[in-house]
């Protein structure tokens, strides 16, 4: 008989005696509780400890289930007509406790003030974030305030030129220096009295060691010669001269005005003056 007829065959008994079996559980577990309430073993149970009883029990049930298994499982063989595959129940990994994974810190911090920075806009932490600004060097001192025209080393004059004119003018600005600077700044003020003007400058200390500017601020005409870093001005007599024009006339230079700052042996010193008046010709008074 060839093999795929025999393995029909058995489907087919298998699939009949699957049909034809009834197990009566309750005439068997009967059956077991009439063999363990016996008399002729009474004697010998009360003996025997609780723990192989219940191991008795145990098997006896578990005989009982071997029955019921064995028969169903020739139902589902002769019903699916292959060997059943066996399989193995796995409990899915339990999942993590949403009071562990969500559960709010004991103390909760407290929210930042209304305008202050949060933490993640705060900056780096570093020495330098903490660290006080470096000191900064401590500015020039300013000059002492000019109370005449002679001061240490400086000695000043002011006058109007008496090649002044109608129409044109000259401030001169006499500096007599007794030692050598190493600062200096000369400021000339000519007041606005109509028609001023600028028409020159000159001093006679070497040019190319000093900066010159002119110009008119608060009713002044200002012209300014400063010293430059790491030039000197040696000891004599030295002239600053402004040139400007102005209007027709005799000019009155009572509110023109000089001041001279300089810097010897490490000290500042200061003169101020204004202009004396001519006697006669143009330009003066």
């Amino acid at each position: 008989m060839r093999p795929q007829a025999v393995h029909e065959e058995l489907r087919a008994r298998l699939h009949e005696a699957a049909e034809a079996h009834r197990p009566d559980r309750a005439r068997v577990l009967a059956r077991i509780e009439r063999g363990m309430a016996a008399p002729g073993r009474t004697n010998h149970r009360a003996t025997l400890p609780p723990l192989l009883g219940w191991v008795r029990v145990a098997g006896a049930t578990a005989a009982v289930a071997a029955v019921l298994g064995i028969g169903g499982y020739a139902v589902a063989s002769a019903v699916q007509g292959t060997p059943a595959e066996k399989t193995v129940a796995v409990s899915p990994t339990p999942l993590a406790s949403p009071a562990a994974t969500s559960r709010p810190p004991s103390h909760p911090a407290a929210p930042p003030a209304p305008g202050a920075p949060s933490a993640r806009s705060l900056p780096e932490a570093s020495a330098s974030a903490t660290r006080s600004p470096a000191p900064r060097a401590s500015a020039t001192p300013a000059p002492p305030a000019a109370k005449g025209e002679q001061d240490g080393p400086l000695r000043s004059d002011g006058s109007v030129d008496p090649h002044s004119n109608d129409f044109w003018a000259q401030s001169d600005v006499t500096l007599r220096i007794s030692r050598q600077l190493t600062a200096l700044t000369v400021r000339l003020k000519v007041a606005q009295t109509g028609g001023v003007s600028d028409a020159g400058a000159w001093h006679s200390l070497p040019e190319a060691d000093f900066t010159q500017t002119v110009t008119a601020r608060d009713g002044f005409l200002v012209y300014t010669w400063t010293l430059r870093p790491g030039s000197r001005a040696a000891a004599g007599e030295w002239v600053f001269a402004g040139q400007y024009n102005h209007e027709q006339g005799g000019r009155d230079a009572e509110n023109d005005s000089y001041t001279i700052t300089g810097s010897a042996g490490g000290r500042q010193y200061a003169v101020t003056g204004g202009f004396a008046a001519h006697t006669g010709g143009a330009g003066g008074s």
